[in-house]
């Protein structure tokens, strides 16, 4: 069944208007047409079975039959701080970040970041929030990730110090690994992960992360590529916190 987003507020009783790309995408792409069923979320883990009304040139309408609660959000609210990367790296992180459950995407300049910032309104900014919106789609989330524009280095620092948890994992690195600092613990409610650009955090920046309230933590003996850190981190981080799982039968996803 083909699956899409909408606003909460756009729903009117048992029944809903999808517009914007998604409309087009199931009139022109799709050719669904009235009486096909779809499933529809709202991003805060409710997922309804519809069935469409009408095909409009700028709209569709669909009628809401049953509702059921997702679980598929951590317990833990990740965000993931990635280095500026060069073109294309930073789609791979979202879109293998989102299947994991990453749940905010910030990317910070610094030293050694090779790839110039973005804008909230450049076409980079449009492409990066349809490539998450497309993986949220594809593995079943309950909540559409959020994408931010580009965040320099100063204001990072002020980030880790909002955040109930930070973790920059560096490859200079040797003694305090994940498992160290978060196994057998309770699981924190907000966990900000930080990885490096290509070329890796400086170590003076480092340092100033550290000050700031970043614990340091190896990803191991092998340097891992920019691309594969931060998916890496994620999925070791929740499974370190037992969020690996599938949840139980009335449980709470989100």
């Amino acid at each position: 069944m083909h699956r899409f987003y909408i606003d909460p507020e756009s729903i009117e009783g048992n029944c809903v208007k999808i517009g914007g790309t998604d409309a087009g995408h199931i009139a022109r792409v799709l050719r669904l047409k009235p009486g096909d069923e779809i499933a529809l979320c709202d991003g805060q883990s409710n997922e309804w079975t519809a069935r469409i009304l009408d095909v409009g040139k700028k709209n569709v309408a669909a009628e809401l039959l049953s509702c059921r609660r997702l679980l598929t959000e951590p317990a833990t609210r990740l965000t993931l701080y990635q280095g500026i990367q060069k073109a294309g790296k930073f789609e791979v992180v979202l879109q293998k970040g989102v299947e994991l459950g990453v749940a905010r995407f910030v990317p910070f300049d610094c030293r050694r970041a090779v790839a110039a910032p973005w804008k909230a309104k450049d076409a980079k900014a449009e492409r990066y929030a349809r490539v998450a919106y497309e993986a949220a789609k594809q593995c079943g989330r309950g909540a559409l990730p959020a994408v931010d524009p580009p965040i320099s280095f100063e204001t990072l620092v002020k980030r880790v110090k909002e955040h109930e948890c930070s973790v920059l994992f560096w490859e200079e690195e040797r003694a305090q690994s994940l498992r160290a600092l978060l196994g057998g613990k309770s699981a924190p409610n907000d966990l900000a992960l930080i990885i490096g650009p290509e070329g890796g955090i400086d170590p003076e920046e480092a340092e100033t992360l550290r000050v700031a309230g970043a614990q340091c933590v190896t990803l191991g003996p092998r340097i891992l590529r920019t691309e594969t850190a931060g998916p890496v981190a994620a999925a070791l981080a929740l499974y370190e916190l037992g969020q690996m799982e599938y949840p139980k039968e009335g449980g709470t996803g989100a």
